[in-house]
């Protein structure tokens, strides 16, 4: 014979059904457990990435605390040399003006005992200077008693010795020094001109003019070794200023960097926790994702399989390029996938043992009609399988699905005598073929719980009646 394929759908009896139900749970139930492992090892893995987050916290925190005292340190140290410089800067300036009283009492004409008090309070100031005392006050104070005692002395000698009083009143500018003419540049020109004016008062019939010069001039150069002074010191409080306006500026971008740095690394050790999850949560996957990948093209569905390597290539490329948050949303999505992908397996796996099974009803079946089981294969989810019968008639049977997922017995069959070609209405007869298949059929019937339905091919002639299947609940249409 040889025809157009046959076909017949097949339902499953209630005793496989029951059977496919319990392999469904089984599966299930088995899915369960496997997704449950999942989350255990990503909940550990989980538990280990926030104790090492904690670890790492912990040491930072001991950096920044260590950072901060080596910083405190250093300010503390700055802050002891900028005071101990200040502090050497004025017992210099302390000496200088001390060595200043020491001249001006050297020139003094005095009782002895008077001279003796006044340099025993110089040593003791001297004294204080090398202790880094604060003596300012105090050398003002034995300034005045000098220049008190000076004053007096000098009245009674100034008619006899004009020259020696203008060569003290020189060596007392002389001794207030270059930077006091540098910080009173006014005062020491006015001292300059009050000299001059006063050594032209220095000649004979010129007395009067001299005493009355004389104490302006020591006026003069008191005021200006006073303003030198506090000048001085308003340089040195302007420079104090300076001094700890630069040290606050340091200080604000000490603290800035420090909080750019901090910045800086929580985002650092935010993308390395992003990155170590995505690497664990794929470690925990990667295996069944693979297995899933395999299983899908063992069982014929490709596009699947593509789907799920596309996945699995997707958290792998993000990772090799360091992009942790999209390799972290990638891996969830491979999760996800999973997920469906293994439920879609389980029909996939089911639908495949009830081809297998079928397969084997159909086998034993044919085998019992005196057919000859010639080999088989498994082609995109499609079974082969090709009997020879005694008389050399070919039957090539597929087995596969319909679009709803139905089993479809399709036969194709070479080297049978009895098809009658007839002009239409009538159609086309295959009397002894469609018996044996119905034959067949309800052999399958009896002994596996399948149940072939009709079997019917193009141009099958209309009109024909139905017997029931024994068993099957189900009508064969005969002649």
């Amino acid at each position: 014979m040889s025809g157009s394929p046959k076909y017949s759908t097949v339902t499953v009896a209630p005793a496989y059904a029951r059977l496919e139900a319990q392999r469904r749970r089984a599966r299930e139930a088995q899915r369960r457990r496997q997704r449950a492992q999942r989350e255990n090892e990503r909940a550990e893995q989980a538990a280990r990435r926030a104790a090492e987050t904690t670890a790492r916290r912990e040491r930072a925190r001991a950096g920044a605390a260590r950072r901060e005292t080596e910083l405190a340190n250093r300010r503390a140290a700055r802050e002891q040399a900028h005071v101990q410089g200040v502090r050497q800067e004025q017992a210099a300036a302390d000496a200088r003006r001390l060595a200043e009283v020491r001249q001006l009492l050297d020139r003094i004409r005095a009782e002895e005992s008077e001279v003796r008090a006044l340099r025993q309070r110089l040593a003791e100031l001297e004294a204080g200077v090398g202790r880094a005392e604060d003596v300012g006050g105090a050398i003002e104070e034995l300034r005045g008693r000098v220049v008190v005692l000076g004053r007096d002395g000098d009245s009674q000698g100034r008619d006899a010795d004009q020259g020696a009083v203008m060569a003290g009143l020189e060596s007392r500018l002389a001794v207030i020094g270059a930077d006091a003419r540098a910080q009173d540049p006014q005062g020491y020109q006015n001292c300059v001109d009050l000299l001059g004016e006063l050594r032209t008062a220095a000649r004979p019939g010129a007395e009067t003019r001299f005493r009355a010069l004389l104490g302006t001039v020591e006026h003069a150069l008191a005021r200006h070794a006073a303003t030198a002074r506090e000048r001085a010191a308003e340089e040195r409080r302007r420079a104090e200023r300076a001094h700890e306006a630069e040290r606050a500026a340091q200080e604000r971008a000490a603290v800035l960097e420090a909080a750019g740095q901090a910045e800086a690394e929580a985002e650092r050790e935010r993308l390395a926790a992003t990155f170590t999850e995505a690497e664990d949560r794929l470690r925990v996957v990667r295996g069944p994702v693979e297995e899933a990948a395999n299983e899908a093209r063992e069982l014929s569905d490709l596009e699947l399989a593509e789907r799920i390597e596309a996945a699995l290539a997707a958290v792998t490329d993000r990772l090799a390029a360091g992009a942790a948050p999209e390799a972290l949303r990638a891996v969830a999505a491979l999760e996800d996938l999973l997920v469906g992908a293994e439920a879609r397996l389980d029909e996939l796996q089911l639908a495949y043992t009830r081809r297998m099974d079928l397969a084997q009803a159909l086998q034993d079946a044919m085998l019992g009609e005196g057919f000859a089981f010639t080999g088989g294969d498994d082609q995109d989810g499609r079974l082969l399988l090709n009997f020879e019968r005694p008389s050399g008639a070919m039957y090539r049977t597929t087995i596969t699905t319909d679009g709803g997922g139905t089993p479809l017995l399709v036969y194709q069959v070479d080297g049978e005598p009895d098809v009658t070609l007839r002009p239409e209405p009538d159609g086309a007869v295959c009397d002894r073929t469609e018996d044996l298949l119905e034959r067949v059929h309800e052999a399958i019937v009896v002994r596996d719980g399948f149940v072939p339905g009709e079997l019917t091919w193009q141009g099958k002639p209309p009109g024909r009646q139905a017997r029931q299947v024994p068993g099957a609940g189900e009508w064969r249409w005969t002649r």
